[in-house]
């Protein structure tokens, strides 16, 4: 019997020895750049094919590693060898399937600072960020690996006598794995491991921002003592690598992590039934938000809604799908609220993600960083900048954060999912018209609500059309097993991550039922009848 599930602690960094150990770590991983890491399909290394670079955000001209450009040949092999060890694996015992978890879980948490180096270098996470990366990824191990055993036994029906019944949950097949960059640890290993341990095989591609570290992650479930084929490591673009996988035959489903508009992509296709496919495929994705945080006129401490407004905001730049974008208001106390948000943001540390001290690192690329400046553009006309909007590009790709208040709830910078530290402000007349304002968008991922008033936060509890909703706290930071995590509307499929019901989207339920025989009557049974 495994203990209960806990969360795995995060690192404490103002203790001198957990910052030493960052450090060290830090220059292990340091130690490892520049090599080539090749594809892995059923177990073969394959290089040789043309490559990409995995560069360093924070210092741009720092080369990490080069990577294979898989190409629609390798989706083919990787398919194929997926097929072969799925005819092993789903017959595996839950014993084995969770046990390569738990033993993964085990030399991930003795390895966690070299991971949180790892996307520390490649994504520019600082190292508070990194190491709860590294720390949701080990509660999905450790949660998943339950989950597998309580889906693995006896299930609650309803019994008669004449029949003898059985629910049972059966993996579905071969699946696609398509993480994000911005989680790169936790999420990818989320998705994969959940497929894989209720007995499907995977074909994982990582976000081409981060292959680094999905590598790393790759060859510890080897060493864990995964088998060949049972996860396939390809790594390349989206036409050449994802699109083969979407469209592919043999796959059974698709868990995807990324953009509103490539998840619509994926399920646009997926929903398609070519020549040869046998099913529907299923598709698990989480894509985005445009989250708001209300701040009622009833609320009695202002500061601690700031500081959760800043962190909601600006934590890993703004790069989370749960990022508070959007802040309301009550007209009441606008003029003293947003002051606060502004100090806050002015006093945030910005610098390289290896540094210790700072607390805002880089956007993840080039393009992010363009893409981030022309929405500060487009916002200073539709608001009025009150923080930050420069960009630092000498050494990596900085931008400030950014805080644009007096914006309409339907302007640009309000509407449209920007990725980036920036902070549009709007004002509320009432509390109604908080809700409306927060309701004004097609996305449903997170939100919070500050206030002091019960009937308010009641009904925001009805009202606030969100998959996770937190009451006088921020709008970011979902623990596994504590808030199972997933949106409503173009938020994605409401697949609630790390909740009790993630593994059923890769399992299939089977209802068997045994016609029971009477039991033959004794002689004197007979003759009384």
């Amino acid at each position: 019997m495994l203990p209960e599930f806990r969360n795995e602690p995060l690192t404490d960094f103002s203790q001198p020895e957990n910052r030493a150990a960052i450090e060290a770590a830090l220059e292990t991983v340091k130690g490892e750049l520049g090599r080539e890491y090749p594809i892995v399909i059923g177990g073969e290394r394959i290089t040789g094919l043309k490559t990409f670079e995995s560069i360093n955000p924070s210092h741009k001209s720092q080369f990490l590693g080069r990577f294979q450009k898989g190409q629609p040949s390798h989706v083919e092999q990787a398919v194929e060898a997926a097929l072969k060890a799925f005819e092993t694996w789903k017959r595996a015992p839950i014993e084995q399937r969770a046990g390569l978890l738990l033993k993964a879980a085990e030399l991930l948490r003795q390895r966690k600072h070299e991971f949180s180096a790892v996307m520390i270098y490649e994504v520019g996470k600082t190292w508070v960020e990194a190491d709860a990366d590294t720390a949701e990824a080990i509660d999905f191990l450790e949660f998943y690996a339950r989950e597998a055993y309580r889906y693995a036994g006896e299930q609650p029906i309803t019994k008669i006598e004449s029949e003898d019944n059985d629910l049972v949950y059966l993996p579905l097949g071969v699946g696609a794995v398509i993480p994000p960059w911005n989680f790169p640890l936790a999420i990818m290993a989320g998705m994969t491991t959940a497929a894989v341990v209720a007995g499907n095989t995977v074909v994982l591609k990582p976000a081409s921002d981060s292959p680094w570290i999905a590598y790393r992650f790759f060859a510890l479930l080897e060493e864990a003592g995964m088998p060949a084929g049972v996860v396939n490591f390809v790594s390349g673009g989206g036409a050449e690598v994802g699109d083969p996988l979407v469209t592919h035959p043999k796959t059974r489903f698709i868990a995807f992590t990324g953009s509103k508009e490539v998840g619509l992509h994926i399920n646009e296709v997926a929903a398609k039934t070519p020549k040869g496919q046998l099913w529907i495929k299923r598709v698990i994705a989480e894509m985005g938000g445009k989250d708001a945080i209300i701040v009622d006129k009833e609320t009695k401490n202002l500061d601690d809604a700031a500081a959760a407004v800043v962190a909601s905001a600006f934590g890993f730049q703004g790069q989370k799908c749960s990022a508070c974008s959007r802040l309301i208001v009550d007209a009441a106390i606008y003029d003293e609220f947003v002051p606060m948000v502004v100090a806050k943001t002015k006093a945030l540390r910005i610098g390289s993600a290896e540094s210790g001290d700072a607390q805002i690192g880089p956007v993840v690329n080039e393009g992010s960083m363009k893409r981030i400046r022309e929405y500060i553009e487009k916002g200073k006309t539709e608001g009025r900048l009150v923080a930050g909007g420069e960009v630092r590009s000498d050494e990596g790709f900085f931008v400030e954060p950014t805080v644009i208040a007096d914006v309409d709830p339907d302007a640009t910078i309000a509407q449209e999912e920007i990725f980036g530290p920036v902070l549009a402000v709007m004002k509320a007349k009432d509390f109604d018209d908080a809700l409306r304002i927060a309701n004004g968008t097609q996305y449903g991922l997170t939100g919070a609500v500050f206030s002091d008033n019960p009937e308010k936060l009641r009904r925001a509890e009805e009202e606030f059309f969100v998959g996770n909703l937190y009451i006088n706290r921020k709008c970011t930071g979902a623990l596994v097993g504590v808030h199972p995590f997933g949106g409503f509307n173009m938020s994605g499929t409401n697949s609630k991550a790390g909740g009790r019901d993630y593994l059923l989207f890769f399992l299939q339920g089977k209802a068997i039922a045994r016609k029971v025989k009477p039991e033959p009557r004794s002689v004197e049974q007979a003759q009384a009848f």
